[in-house]
């Protein structure tokens, strides 16, 4: 009975102490770890999550499948562990392997879903294959405890957005999610300044990494009108500077590494405008409208820059992979407790129930004066208080 009431103090205290948290991220035990995941888990080693929409709607095969391994293969030569995050048979992955790789770079791209946050729980209870967008990767990414991704370049505000109020849920999902992605800024198809917009809105911190201030637009080193990031660090440390402050002080939102495409393979503003432009028109007359729009502006581009884009596209991924992997190693340097992934760590106050004895010893070190005369150590006699008559 009396154990009945303590748990039922101890209930009604810590409801009172911990009020209902609202899960932004999805359960951990829909994940499938891959045993290399499994391994880099255990033994605390940094993780470097990568998307997989690039598999199966960014690039046609074998390109898509041989990109995916190449920048696995960038991840771990900086030291970390490659984490390819995609749905395969409606199961959420963490770690593909490379048969189950194979499967979403053979797959068609009319039947496999291009997979945003609002994706998600159709795919698995449907049993289908999904490759993971920026905004799935961050938010699966989150749930795993892995606090970095690379991605090619992040959705945002496609161009004419105030007429079709197209906006990618990556930018949302930047507002809410607090896991670093590295990538060569915003696509170029999109609008690059309203994204920018959008993203501070959100309250997103932009940071470009390097030695120039100048915002990358993807396919090149800036864009057309030379916007300038908000914010500048040289090196991959201090970007990993900047990702343990925002955990010290409690800010879950994402942040937003930018990083150049290697200058050997950058392609001129004005030119990349243009295919653009051409491929925009294209779009238009075909009615290609929703999550449709990108896949098809990037093989377009690719057909009218005969394979440059392409070209350009992979080599910054690659790129991109290999600055977070930097990043992620000096941020498990600088604080290990980070990077034991299956680790949760409460900022809770604990709450204690129940008793404590203490036990007294009184040691008195004055003489001490004995109520009985046989017990006067000093042999003299102890006065006797007088007694009535």
């Amino acid at each position: 009975m009396h154990r009945v009431r303590l748990n039922n103090l101890a209930a009604k205290l810590w409801r009172r102490s911990n009020p209902p948290i609202h899960r932004r991220s999805i359960s951990q035990d829909s994940l499938v770890y891959g045993s290399e995941i499994v391994t880099a888990r255990k033994n605390g080693l940094p993780i470097v999550a990568l998307e997989s929409t690039i598999i199966t709607h960014g690039m046609p095969y074998p390109d898509n499948l041989n990109t995916a391994l190449k920048v696995e293969d960038a991840v771990r030569k900086q030291g970390a562990v490659p984490a390819t995050i995609g749905i395969v048979g409606g199961k959420v992955h963490v770690g593909l392997n490379n048969e189950q790789l194979e499967i979403l770079s053979k797959a068609d791209p009319a039947k496999t879903v291009k997979c945003s946050r609002r994706d998600i729980c159709f795919i698995v209870s449907h049993g289908l294959n999904g490759g993971t967008t920026v905004s799935a990767t961050m938010l699966i990414a989150h749930a795993a405890n892995i606090p970095i991704m690379a991605t090619g370049g992040v959705g945002g505000v496609h161009r004419g957005a105030e007429m079709t109020y197209d906006i990618s849920t990556d930018l949302t999902e930047f507002g809410r999610t607090p896991v670093a992605v590295v990538c060569s800024g915003v696509k170029s198809i999109l609008d690059i300044g309203k994204t920018l917009e959008y993203l501070e809105t959100q309250g997103v911190p932009v940071i470009k990494i390097g030695e120039t201030p100048e915002f990358p637009a993807f396919y090149c080193s800036e864009t057309l009108d030379k916007i300038k990031a908000p914010y500048k660090v040289s090196n991959a440390k201090k970007a990993a500077d900047i990702m343990k402050t925002q955990r010290t002080l409690g800010i879950n939102t994402g942040i937003l590494f930018a990083v150049s495409i290697p200058e050997k393979y950058t392609l001129k503003p004005d030119i990349v405008d243009c295919a653009i432009s051409e491929a925009l028109e294209k779009a238009t007359v075909m009615h290609v409208t929703g999550k449709q729009v990108t896949p098809f502006l990037l093989n377009e581009l690719n057909k009218i820059t005969c394979g440059q884009s392409l070209e350009a596209n992979i080599a910054l991924i690659e790129n991109n992979a290999k600055v977070a992997a930097e990043i992620a190693l000096n941020l498990c340097e600088k604080s290990r407790i980070s990077c034991v992934q299956g680790s949760i760590i409460s900022k809770r106050k604990p709450i204690v129930i129940g008793g404590a004895v203490l036990d007294t010893i009184v040691q008195v070190k004055e003489k001490i004066n004995s109520c009985h005369p046989e017990d006067n150590r000093n042999g003299n006699p102890v006065p006797q208080e007088p007694r009535m008559p």
